[in-house]
């Protein structure tokens, strides 16, 4: 019979729960914070490092708990300096976590669940059936481990590798919501990792219900993958608007807390050759967002294996762009980033598969 007792991991618990199981071990309340500092402050991995703690409470701590990341199974670089690493969790699930450099920030695209429930047919995530939600520490160690990777321990002040997070991963985060929100809540918290609410987006193909929730809890930017204008269109490329059609999907956006014009609301547009990038497409985008601070991120199609569609021309591009433009919103078209390693926006996959109901009974 084996009587191992399996160590809680630290990372991924919020304030109060760390009060609580210090508490269990007859451990005074005023060390959370000091815990917390060592944690997310300082990225320390072993208990010895915490040298503001007596020796007896450290030792209650490496008998009790881990500090636990995922694992990077394989890192992949770019030729033009993106990385994407496919990270191994304790169960042996992997998931995809990219981190795209820029000259004046570093963005870490994060998943929030292995594999994806929606299906969406231009996006490689969404042939890979949902494996299960990715819970608050691997979620908040898919931050750790890039930090990890760029050495910015302790948490830095001013310029940083990573210093914009996108929840634009393997995953819908609304559908993971619980685990999101704890997860985004530890990353903000400003005697943490301390990264402002106001350099984190999520992205959502329009769980309707949850886009106000968001927003009063978390108050993050809302990325919203729209990609057609029309329903008959959507309900192809994004089967979710079945049940969310595109009516409640911008009344949502137009109700989202905190909108302005200095906090727009990004429309995510991929751009499929004869599917979605007419004249017309974009006169009627236009129409539907009208009156909303928004700005409208048009994305290339980023081909993956076995993929059915063509990305729009570059001409076509340009005439939807300057249509919008003209209008006056932006309408930035988003240059490629990673295609080479699959690791743009659509391509993130991993190999972890749903377990059979028998497997696991």
């Amino acid at each position: 019979m084996d009587n191992t007792v399996t160590k809680k991991n630290l990372i991924g618990l919020d304030r109060g729960e760390l009060k609580t199981y210090l508490a269990e071990h007859d451990i005074p309340a005023y060390r959370v914070q000091q815990l917390w500092n060592w944690l997310y402050h300082h990225g320390v991995t072993s208990f010895d490092r915490m040298v503001n703690m007596p020796k007896p409470v450290r030792q209650i701590l490496e008998d009790t708990f881990v500090i636990e990341r995922p694992k990077i199974a394989m890192a992949l670089t770019s030729t033009d300096g993106t990385q994407k690493w496919l990270l191994r969790f304790a169960d042996g699930q992997e998931a995809e976590t990219v981190h795209i450099p820029e000259v004046d920030r570093g963005t870490l695209c994060v998943s929030s669940q292995i594999g994806c429930t929606l299906t969406c047919k231009f996006c490689h995530t969404g042939t890979q059936t949902l494996v299960r939600n990715l819970d608050p520490a691997e979620i908040v160690g898919q931050m750790m481990v890039a930090r990890d990777v760029f050495n910015e321990w302790p948490s830095p002040v001013g310029q940083r590798h990573v210093s914009n997070i996108v929840m634009m991963g393997m995953g819908e985060p609304l559908y993971n919501f619980e685990n999101v929100s704890k997860a985004l809540t530890i990353i903000m918290d400003h005697q943490g990792i301390s990264l402002s609410k106001r350099r984190i987006t999520l992205s959502t193909s329009g769980v309707v219900p949850l886009m106000q929730r968001c927003g009063d809890e978390l108050g993050v930017n809302l990325a919203v993958s729209l990609h057609a204008a029309r329903n008959d269109i959507r309900d192809i490329l994004v089967p979710i608007n079945k049940k969310y059609p595109i009516d409640q999907l911008i009344e949502a956006c137009r109700n989202y807390p905190g909108v302005n014009n200095s906090r727009r609301i990004t429309f995510e547009y991929v751009m499929l050759k004869d599917v979605n990038d007419s004249d017309a497409d974009a006169r009627e985008l236009l129409r539907l967002i009208r009156g909303i601070p928004a700005k409208i991120n048009l994305i290339p199609f980023n081909p993956w294996p076995g993929s059915s569609f063509e990305c729009s021309t570059p001409a076509r591009i340009a005439s939807f762009s300057d249509i919008v433009y003209r209008a006056g919103y932006a309408s930035p078209v988003r240059t490629p980033r990673g295609r080479d390693i699959l690791a743009a926006c659509g391509q993130l996959k991993s190999e972890s598969q749903r377990k059979r109901k028998s497997a696991v009974i």
